[in-house]
């Protein structure tokens, strides 16, 4: 069985929700696999700031090239943050994917040039070329950004009846166009269920620390669970600590 095809399944259960956890570079990687997670999910952000970027600033080749190495360093499937595609045609995307050894990929559906939503439509033929592109070997991610910036995209004022109704409605498009999940991202747990249901496809849910635990989000109706950059910056909290502790010993002497 492929490795997309793995990460495929594991979406469906035996156990869910499907926990995946974001490494930033090939050392956490190992870590999270040799752990005995099934698969791995990067995270743009994550990677960002462990390369010295502010998020959505790093460069699709210093990207790819991070995720190839995080990739290289296990034998377990990859999916990849890949935000909005770099502007890349269908084409590239999915041959830069395949050369970094990603057997999946988040698309988000934010235009990085406006900062609001792209056009629902716009958004669906871009996931449809890259299906087209890839057939099954890649497991795409639709990202839904309606929580982010309101149903309307320009708007951030928006109600949360309206993020819903419209993310209900992009979650169908793409899914019509060949997305293998959805990833409503901040939408309230509450919401999980209902989601899942109007759309037809397994929902990511990002888990937060003062939020549900992964297990609960998977109770509220998630089947895949992702931590964005929080694991990242979990670790660099501890490294804080480290280099502290370190500098209070120099302190006193030792």
């Amino acid at each position: 069985m492929s490795g997309a095809a793995v990460l495929r399944a594991l979406h469906h259960g035996p156990e869910l929700p499907l926990v995946l956890p974001g490494p930033w570079d090939a050392a956490s990687a190992k870590a999270f696999a040799d752990a005995g997670f099934p698969a791995l999910a990067t995270p743009s952000a994550g990677i960002a700031a462990s390369l010295g970027y502010a998020d959505g600033q790093t460069p699709p080749d210093e990207m790819f090239a991070a995720i190839g190495r995080i990739a290289r360093a296990v034998d377990i499937p990859v999916s990849a943050d890949v935000e909005a595609g770099y502007g890349l045609s269908a084409h590239e995307l999915v041959a830069r994917l395949a050369d970094a050894g990603a057997v999946g990929c988040n698309l988000e559906d934010t235009d990085h040039t406006s900062g609001t939503l792209r056009d629902a439509q716009e958004q669906a033929d871009l996931l449809a070329r890259v299906r087209a592109e890839a057939g099954d070997a890649l497991v795409i991610n639709a990202r839904i950004d309606t929580y982010l910036h309101g149903a309307e995209g320009a708007r951030a004022d928006g109600t949360q009846a309206e993020a819903t109704q419209e993310a209900a409605r992009r979650g169908r498009l793409y899914a019509a166009a060949g997305a293998d999940c959805v990833y409503p991202i901040f939408a309230p747990p509450a919401l999980l269920a209902t989601l899942a249901t109007e759309i037809g496809l397994p929902v990511n849910a990002l888990a937060t620390p003062d939020g549900p635990s992964p297990r609960e989000l998977g109770t509220l109706g998630a089947s895949r669970v992702t931590f964005g950059p929080g694991l990242q910056r979990r670790a660099m909290a501890a490294v804080t600590e480290l280099a502290e502790e370190v500098l209070a010993g120099l302190a006193r002497g030792r």
